[in-house]
């Protein structure tokens, strides 16, 4: 069950620039796509299967754990893949399979590795848990259980003592931040209706991401709606009640997002690791002392920054009424990020980091994050610009700069300018 002292955060590596971005904000465990039969077949860009031991290297080295999502429906022309697959997940030392179909279960679970039950299977009682414990030592509950309900559960793991495989109890995840559907659970069969393209087999095309007008067929008339966009719900947000899911017994919080950019995985990682952790261990007198409002307020600002579509603070699991639609197709983000050039080198002992200016341009005072396979996430302020032997305050087009970074950072890493989104 969850350790009192620390909770798991769970973060979303689609490419190496994440899976760097997610190990410096502080992620427990990260998880990830191979090839197809994984719920972001199309939406990410999933991982090779020569990929693995470099993963499983990487995230060794930093003591994270490694998740593979091997969690779509399989039909019989699957199964050799799946097997491939796992086999290699385990030769390469991969920590889990995340799954839902039972092939990809059973078969995991006889060579050895450790199982964790995907939200696809919709696990929302103790009797499923029960059941697939035999397998897995680790299930993803329903995304649309009440905050009671998930207690309930996850004391009834430890009363009734249910251990998975490793001989544990098993332990609970949640889905604690990022896009929501409009299907139960991630199952859902627009796509597949529409354009014969399945979200359960990670083909989703998101139609229902899409405005829409209501009219009765009978009449004609065009029924007024507050919102064309009322398939698509905002994105859930529970930084504001991290002390709610935590002390209910939930012990791996989980972040969405395997097809987002690594400014979002480093920015939703680390509020949410410094949120566990200050609520975790800010007790004083029997109080939680360091777990404010006012950080719960700067933590949904910085949240807001990032890609969203805008917040649902409470969702299923708080009982809040249904409702909390976004009004817009894509990203409400706060701020967004200007690409402007590349790195050339990286002067260690100065700190200073050379660029080729490649589009727009960049000044003095701009806020800018530098990303790359290695490097993962780099964020700071122009405090000066070199161009050449001379001190500029702006460089455009074609100019070649440097300027002081703290971080190391790597040849051909991206440089972002950072500017507040126009409304």
């Amino acid at each position: 069950m969850a350790n009192k002292n620390h909770a798991e955060i769970m973060s979303p590596a689609g490419s190496f620039e994440c899976l760097a971005a997610a190990i410096k904000a502080g992620a427990d465990s990260v998880y990830f796509g191979v090839e197809h039969l994984n719920m972001r077949a199309r939406a990410a860009n999933n991982f090779k299967l020569s990929n693995l031991p470099k993963i499983s290297k990487i995230c060794k080295e930093n003591d994270v754990k490694s998740y593979l999502t091997v969690n779509t429906i399989l039909y019989d022309h699957d199964l050799s893949l799946m097997k491939k697959l796992i086999d290699a997940a385990k030769a390469a030392g991969v920590t889990a399979i995340i799954a839902s179909d039972i092939a990809a279960i059973s078969y995991a679970h006889s060579v050895g590795i450790e199982v964790h039950i995907s939200t696809q299977l919709n696990v929302s009682n103790i009797e499923a848990v029960k059941f697939y414990s035999q397998y897995a030592d680790v299930v993803v509950l329903a995304r649309e259980l009440s905050i009671q309900q998930i207690k309930k559960i996850c004391d009834d793991i430890k009363t009734k003592n249910i251990c998975g495989p490793a001989g544990e109890l098993v332990k609970i995840e949640l889905f604690a931040h990022g896009a929501l559907c409009v299907s139960i659970s991630g199952k859902c069969y627009m796509s597949l209706a529409t354009y014969n393209a399945s979200a359960n087999r990670g083909l989703c095309l998101q139609n229902c991401r899409r405005a829409y007008k209501v009219t009765d067929e009978e009449t004609g008339v065009e029924l007024v709606v507050d919102n064309k966009y009322i398939m698509s719900p905002k994105d859930l947000c529970t930084i504001g009640f991290i002390d709610k899911i935590l002390e209910a017994g939930v012990s791996v919080l989980k972040i969405e997002g395997r097809g987002k950019k690594a400014d979002y995985v480093y920015t939703v990682t680390k509020v949410y690791r410094e949120a566990a952790d200050c609520y975790l261990n800010g007790k004083s007198d029997g109080k939680y002392i360091s777990y404010t409002k006012e950080k719960i307020d700067a933590w949904t600002k910085r949240l807001e920054e990032v890609y969203n579509r805008g917040f649902w603070h409470g969702g299923y699991y708080l009982g809040k009424k249904l409702g909390e639609w976004s009004n817009a197709a894509g990203s409400k983000a706060t701020k967004e990020k200007i690409y402007v050039g590349k790195a050339k080198n990286y002067f260690s002992k100065s700190k200073v980091g050379e660029f080729i200016i490649e589009a727009d341009k960049i000044k003095v005072g701009d806020e800018v994050i530098i990303t790359g396979p290695t490097t993962g996430f780099v964020e700071g302020k122009v405090s000066s610009i070199s161009s050449g032997d001379k001190a500029v305050n702006i460089a455009g087009k074609g100019a070649d700069i440097t300027i002081p970074i703290k971080e190391k950072i790597r040849k051909n890493d991206k440089l972002f300018v950072v500017v507040e989104r126009s409304a």
